[in-house]
């Protein structure tokens, strides 16, 4: 969690950007339990600076399951690998959905998975609910 203040406006620009869709699960901000949050990519305890091209829009399952980390282990290949980061990274080269599940394709989004718990059972559950009531994938405009 964030120890500095983010600022109203760069807040707006960094939600603005991802479409009020969280970027690692893509569960849009009117869908959550809870306000998404402003994630630092790379947190500010491994000198990660809160300017927007550091910053990602997380619901708050996907951001507490992040924390601090950078890397996480590829459960198939047992390799330390880096995590998927939005502002580097394309979500559709990493992962696919597939109804509400959230398929990972390469080293990274087999890490970035496993380590949010991107398919845990009550997310997967909440997914197959938004999916049922057309809400997921969200579809910008729709």
């Amino acid at each position: 969690m964030s120890q500095t203040y983010i600022a109203q406006l760069l807040r707006a620009l960094v939600r603005e950007r991802a479409n009020y869709r969280c970027e690692y699960c893509l569960v849009h901000e009117d869908d959550g339990l809870l306000p998404h949050e402003c994630d630092h990519i790379i947190a500010e305890q491994h000198g990660g600076k809160t300017e927007a091209e550091n910053l990602a829009f997380a619901c708050i399952h996907c951001n507490r399951k992040k924390g601090p980390n950078l890397a996480s282990i590829d459960p198939e290949t047992g390799q330390v690998v880096t995590l998927f980061n939005p502002r580097i990274h394309s979500w559709s080269k990493h992962f696919r959905i597939q109804e509400a599940t959230i398929v990972p394709l390469t080293a990274t989004g087999r890490a970035t998975t496993n380590l949010l718990g991107l398919n845990a059972a009550d997310r997967l559950l909440s997914r197959e609910n938004l999916v049922q009531i057309g809400r997921y994938p969200y579809r910008d405009n729709a």
